[in-house]
C-alpha cells in the first residue's frame, strides 16, 4: 500500500502549490473526487471537502474527519533555478529517505493528501466510517483557510490531523502565533562620490521550521548578517543602499544580503573584519551550521544614494529578539514561547521587517509581541501586529485519544509519545469554531520542513497508514 501513496504523492508533487496559489491542486482533487464518484464542495476560499461513504457495517459510525492542508513551503537552494509556478517537484530517494531535488518537497503536507486519496481509493477493502476529506488552503501563511472556514462546512465532529511530522508521536496540543510587520522610512543622502559599493552575503545556512527547529541552534542569516554589520561599523563608516533576507513568516532564514559603500581605502579593512566575524560565528555554530559563510565582493551597480539612517536599521536587527524566548515549566523539552526574525527588505522607501512569535501561552504570546513592538518604535518605526491564531489546548480526557494510545501500544508493542507541538496546527482554529471536537494529530516523520533539505522518512509511512487503519476500525465502537 506504501506504493499507491507514493504514486499518488509523486502526482501531487508534479502540481504547483505555494501557499496563496493552490487552485490547481484544488481543481485536480475535485476532478479526482467526481471521477471516483464522492461528493466533494469547496468554499470561497477554495478549500475543498471530499466526503467518503462509510463500508458496510460502518453506516451508523461517527463521521471521522481526516484533515490536512494543500499549501506548500517554497524554498530552494540559491543555484536552484526552479520555478514553482510550473516546475515539478523532483523527487529523489536516498536510502529510506525522499526529499527533492534542491527545492522543499512538499511532504508538509502533500502526505495528508496522499494518505487520504489512498485511503478513499480501497473502497470495500478497508473497513472505515463515513470520511470527510477537509483540506483547507493557505495554512503556511497564517492558518487563513481553516480561519475562513464556514460552520456546517464539514459535520464530523471526530478529527484526525495528519500534519504532525514525527511517527509514534500523538500530538494533542500547539502554540499560538502573532505575526508583527515593522516599517521604518528610509532617509536617502547623497553618497560621497569616492564611495566603493559592496556587497555582502550571508549564506549557507539551513534554515528550518521556525516552530519545530527553533530549539536547534539554527543561525538565523538576518541575525548573521546584522552582527557582521555591526561589527564593520564600529570602525569603518558603512552607508547600507540595500538589504534583503528570509522568505516566509515560518520559516528560518538561511540567506541575507546588504549592499554598502564605504570609503575606498577601508575596503580591505572591510574584508579583515566580515572575515574575523565569518571565524568567530563558525565557531559559535560549528555543530548546526557548518557550511555558513559571509562572503565579500565588490558590486559594479550604480547607486547615488545610500541610507542616512544606516546605523538605526542595523541596531534595529541586531537588537530584535530572535529564538527561545521561554521553556515550558509544565512539560520538560517543550518550548514555549519563541520568535522568528522572518524577513527583511526594501520597499517603496521603508525597510520591512516581519517577525513571528509563536506561545503556548497566550499572555506570554501577547508579551513577546509587545516587546518585539516596542523594539521598533524606540528605533523609529511602526509595528503593526496581526494573523493571530490561537493555541490548541490538550485535552488529556479525550476518547480519541485514549482509544490510540490503546491502538497503537498493541500494533507495535511500545507506547506512543503524547506530545504537543511548538508549531501552529489548524485543530487550534477549528477546534475553537466547534467547541468539542475530539481531535489527535499524526504524520510520518519529516525532517528540516521548510528548507531545502526537507525529507520524509519511507518507512514510517506504512506505520502511520497501519495505525490510521486500525483506529479507524475501532471508531465503530466509540
Amino acid at each position: 500500500m506504501i506504493n499507491d501513496i507514493l504514486n499518488n504523492f509523486k502526482k501531487i508533487s508534479q502540481i504547483p502549490r505555494c501557499s496563496g496559489n493552490e487552485s490547481a491542486i484544488c481543481q485536480w482533487l475535485s476532478d479526482w473526487a467526481k471521477n471516483n464518484d464522492f461528493a466533494v464542495k469547496t468554499d470561497e476560499m477554495q478549500n475543498i471537502l471530499i466526503k467518503i461513504p462509510a463500508t458496510a457495517g460502518y453506516e451508523n459510525a461517527p463521521i471521522v474527519v481526516l484533515q490536512g492542508h494543500l499549501d506548500m513551503v517554497c524554498e530552494q537552494t540559491p543555484d536552484a533555478h526552479h520555478d514553482f509556478t510550473k516546475d515539478p517537484i523532483q523527487l529523489i530517494y536516498e536510502g529510506d529517505w525522499l526529499k527533492a531535488n534542491k527545492t522543499t518537497l512538499g511532504a508538509d503536507n502533500g502526505i495528508a493528501i496522499a494518505i487520504a486519496m489512498t485511503l478513499a481509493q480501497q473502497k470495500k477493502d478497508v473497513p472505515h466510517p463515513p470520511l470527510e476529506l477537509l483540506f483547507t488552503v493557505d495554512e503556511e501563511t497564517g492558518l487563513h483557510g481553516a480561519a475562513a472556514l464556514e460552520p456546517g462546512f464539514f459535520q464530523g465532529r471526530c478529527l484526525i490531523n495528519i500534519d504532525s511530522e514525527q511517527e509514534g508521536y500523538l500530538t494533542v496540543g500547539c502554540a499560538g502565533g502573532f505575526n508583527t510587520d515593522i516599517t521604518i522610512p528610509i532617509v536617502w543622502k547623497q553618497v560621497p562620490t569616492d564611495y566603493q559599493l559592496i556587497k555582502i552575503n550571508a549564506g549557507g545556512m539551513s534554515g528550518g521550521h521556525s516552530g519545530i527547529d527553533i530549539n536547534a541552534e539554527k543561525a538565523n542569516a538576518i541575525k548573521i548578517l546584522a552582527q557582521t554589520l555591526h561589527s564593520i561599523k564600529q570602525q569603518i563608516d558603512i552607508r547600507l543602499v540595500h538589504i534583503n533576507g528570509g522568505t516566509a513568516h515560518n520559516a528560518i532564514p538561511r540567506d541575507s544580503e546588504t549592499k554598502i559603500f564605504v570609503p575606498p581605502k577601508d575596503v580591505n579593512k572591510l574584508k579583515q573584519i566580515a572575515l574575523a566575524a565569518e571565524k568567530t560565528l563558525k565557531a559559535e555554530y560549528k555543530n548546526t551550521e557548518p557550511n555558513l559563510f559571509i562572503k565579500v565582493d565588490a558590486s559594479d551597480e550604480t547607486f547615488s544614494q545610500s541610507m542616512e539612517n544606516s546605523n538605526q536599521v542595523i541596531d534595529l536587527l541586531l537588537a530584535l529578539p530572535h529564538g527561545i524566548a521561554a521553556m515550558s515549566t509544565d512539560i520538560k523539552g517543550l518550548v514555549e514561547t519563541s520568535n522568528n526574525l522572518a524577513t527583511v527588505s526594501i520597499e517603496a522607501g521603508q525597510l520591512k521587517i516581519l517577525s513571528s512569535q509563536r506561545s503556548s501561552v497566550e499572555s506570554k504570546l501577547e508579551a513577546l509581541t509587545e516587546r518585539v513592538e516596542a523594539v521598533a518604535r524606540l528605533a523609529g518605526g511602526k509595528a503593526n501586529s496581526g494573523n493571530r491564531y490561537p493555541a490548541w489546548q490538550p485535552n488529556m480526557a479525550s476518547s480519541l485519544l485514549a482509544k490510540s494510545r490503546h491502538i497503537y501500544e498493541k500494533l507495535f508493542d511500545t507506547k506512543p509519545v503524547v506530545d504537543i507541538l511548538h508549531a501552529g496546527l489548524e485543530c487550534g482554529i477549528i477546534g475553537k469554531k466547534v467547541p468539542g471536537m475530539d481531535m489527535i494529530s499524526i504524520g510520518p516523520t519529516i525532517k528540516y520542513a521548510h528548507s531545502p533539505d526537507e525529507k520524509i522518512h519511507v518507512a514510517s509511512i506504512g506505520k502511520v497508514w497501519e495505525f490510521l487503519l486500525a483506529l479507524l476500525k475501532e471508531v465503530k465502537h466509540q
